[in-house]
C-alpha cells in the first residue's frame, strides 16, 4: 500500500486532501493519505473570528467569484447554501484628505472604457490625455515576464498608474508595481493588448468576466471558517495536528518524514503545502538554497474594530478606501466590513478592517508597537479617513509577518528552477501553496487540488518503485497519536 502525505494544513494542503479522498473513494486505489499539521488547528491564512455580533476575518476574508466558477468544491462540502456575495458598492482612494471614487467601470483601477478614463477625479486633464497613447501604440516589446508596472506606465501614463492603478494594484499584490511581472498579476492585459490593440478596449470587450459592477466576491454566511470545517470534517484517521515536520529523508525511494517527537512516517509521495521559509529546512538540501533565496515575502499586520453605532454613517455607496499618498495615513486600505458583507454584523452595526503592509514608509514606525498601540494608530487613521470618533465595542489584530509573498520580476525563473531541481533530487514531492503560485483562496485550492493530480498521475505510471511503509495510529477524536 501506497503512503501518500500532506503536509500543511492550510487552504492548499486542504485541497489536496480533498482531491486525493475523491480520487481514492472513485477508484477504490490501495493508498493511505495523511495530513500533518504543526498548529493546534487547519486554515493557515483563513481563521474566523466570531464576537458576539461580529463576524472577523482575520487572515483572507473572501473567494475570487470568476476563479472558481468551474470548480465544484463548494457543493462538494455541502455549503452552496451557505454562500454570500459582497455588497456592490464604491472604493474610495483617500488623498489630499478626501475620499475620491474609483470610477465604477474599471479593473484594478485600470479604465474599462473611455467613458470610465474621462469621469475619474483621480487624474488631471493631461493624465488623461497621455493615457489616451494605448489607443494607438502598438506593443513590440513588453512580455509577460515585464515589470506590469513598466507596461503600464508607458501606454497609460505615469499619472494614471500613480494616482489610480497603483494604490489598488499595489495593494492586491503587496508590492512595488516595478517589481512585480505582468505574469504574476494581470498577464492577461498583454493578450487584451495583443487582441484588440488597447488594454482599454480589452477590459471593455471582457467585462462580463471582471463582473464589473456586479458581485465579483463571496463569502460564507458563518465565515470561511465554515470552509475548513467541512474540509476537515472528512479527515478522522488521516489528520495529525500539533505535529510538526523537522525534516525528510530520503533512502531507496522512500521518504522518511522526522517529527517533533521523534515518530518517523514513512512515505511514497508528500505534497509539501507550507511557506517556503519552513519547506527550505525541512528539506535541508544546498542544491535548492539559492533558489528558495530567490522567494520573497512581505508583512502586514490586519486590525479590526466596531463600534456600537449604525454603519450608515459611512457613504451610502461606497465599501472602503484605499490610500494614495503614504504620509497621510498610516494604513494602507480600510475596508468597511459590516457594509461590504452583511453577514458580518448581525446588528448593522460598523465593523471596518485597516490593513498595515511593510510596503508602506511608516510601517518600521509601528510594526513593534503592542495590541493597544496599533489600536491607538487605527483609531487615529478612522478618525482622519472617516471622521468617526466613537469608541469601539469589540477589536481584533493579527500579525502577518513574513507570511504575505511577492511575486517579484525574478520569481517565475525561482520557481521553475525549484520545479526542476525538486524533479531531479526529490521526485514525489511536490512544492505547493502561495509561496510559488499565488495568494488567492482559489489560487490555492485549484494549485492544491493541481497538486493531488500530479502524485496521482505519478501513481498510475508506476513511478517511483515503492516497498511497503508502515502505519501511523490516528486518534479519530482529536488528531492525537
Amino acid at each position: 500500500m501506497k503512503t501518500i502525505i500532506v503536509i500543511g494544513g492550510g487552504i492548499t494542503g486542504l485541497s489536496a486532501m480533498h482531491e486525493f479522498r475523491k480520487w481514492r473513494k472513485a477508484t477504490g486505489a490501495a493508498v493511505r493519505l495523511l495530513l500533518i499539521e504543526a498548529s493546534a488547528q487547519l486554515g493557515g491564512k483563513i481563521q474566523t473570528v466570531r464576537h458576539k455580533q461580529f463576524v472577523m476575518e482575520t487572515g483572507a476574508d473572501s473567494i475570487v467569484a470568476r476563479k472558481i466558477d468551474d470548480m465544484n468544491v463548494i457543493e462538494e462540502l455541502g455549503l452552496k447554501g451557505d454562500v454570500v456575495y459582497n455588497a456592490t458598492g464604491r472604493s474610495f482612494i483617500y488623498a489630499g484628505g478626501h475620499l475620491k471614487p474609483i470610477p465604477d467601470d474599471a479593473v484594478f483601477g485600470i479604465p474599462a472604457s473611455i467613458e470610465s478614463l474621462a469621469k475619474s477625479t483621480l487624474v488631471s486633464a493631461e493624465g488623461k490625455v497621455a493615457a489616451l497613447k494605448d489607443l494607438y501604440t502598438k506593443n513590440e516589446t513588453f512580455t509577460k515576464d515585464d515589470s506590469v508596472g513598466a507596461f503600464l506606465e508607458y501606454f497609460l501614463g505615469s499619472e494614471l498608474v500613480e494616482k489610480q492603478i497603483a494604490p489598488v494594484l499595489s495593494g492586491v499584490y503587496s508590492g512595488n508595481l516595478s517589481e512585480l511581472t505582468i505574469a504574476s498579476t494581470l498577464p492577461y492585459l498583454i493578450d487584451y493588448k495583443e487582441q484588440y490593440g488597447s488594454i482599454i478596449k480589452g477590459l471593455e470587450a471582457n467585462k462580463q468576466k471582471f463582473r464589473i459592477g456586479e458581485k465579483k466576491f463571496f463569502s460564507l454566511k458563518n465565515g470561511l471558517g465554515s470552509l475548513i470545517d467541512a474540509f476537515q470534517a472528512g479527515l478522522t484517521k488521516e489528520l495529525l495536528i500539533n505535529t510538526k515536520v523537522c525534516r525528510i529523508d530520503k533512502d531507496n525511494g522512500r521518504y522518511f518524514v522526522h517529527l517533533d517527537d521523534q515518530d518517523i512516517i514513512e512515505a511514497d509521495y508528500i505534497v509539501l503545502s507550507i511557506p517556503h521559509t519552513a519547506a527550505e529546512p525541512i528539506l535541508a538540501d544546498p542544491s535548492l538554497t539559492e533558489q528558495f533565496s530567490g522567494l520573497k515575502s512581505s508583512s502586514l499586520i490586519s486590525v479590526y474594530v466596531g463600534f456600537d453605532v449604525p454603519d450608515s454613517v459611512l457613504p451610502a455607496d461606497g465599501t472602503g478606501f484605499i490610500t494614495a499618498t503614504t504620509d497621510e495615513l498610516f494604513c494602507n486600505a480600510c475596508t468597511w466590513t459590516s457594509r461590504k458583507w452583511e453577514h458580518t454584523s448581525k446588528s448593522g452595526n460598523l465593523l471596518v478592517r485597516l490593513f498595515y503592509k511593510s510596503s508602506h514608509p511608516s510601517y518600521a514606525l509601528i510594526k513593534d508597537l503592542d495590541h493597544d498601540g496599533l489600536l491607538k494608530v487605527a483609531l487615529s487613521d478612522i478618525e482622519k479617513g472617516l471622521g468617526i470618533t466613537a469608541k469601539p465595542v469589540v477589536n481584533e489584530i493579527t500579525d502577518w509577518t513574513g507570511q504575505m509573498p511577492i511575486y517579484s520580476i525574478t520569481h517565475p525563473q525561482s520557481v521553475h528552477a525549484l520545479e526542476r531541481i525538486m524533479a531531479d533530487v526529490f521526485p514525489g514531492i511536490i512544492l505547493a501553496g502561495c509561496s510559488y503560485y499565488g495568494a488567492g483562496i482559489s489560487d490555492c485550492m485549484k494549485n492544491g487540488a493541481d497538486s493531488a493530480r500530479k502524485i496521482i498521475d505519478l501513481l498510475k505510471e508506476g513511478y517511483p518503485p515503492i516497498s511497503k511503509g508502515h502505519q501511523i495510529i490516528v486518534d479519530q477524536a482529536n488528531g492525537t497519536r
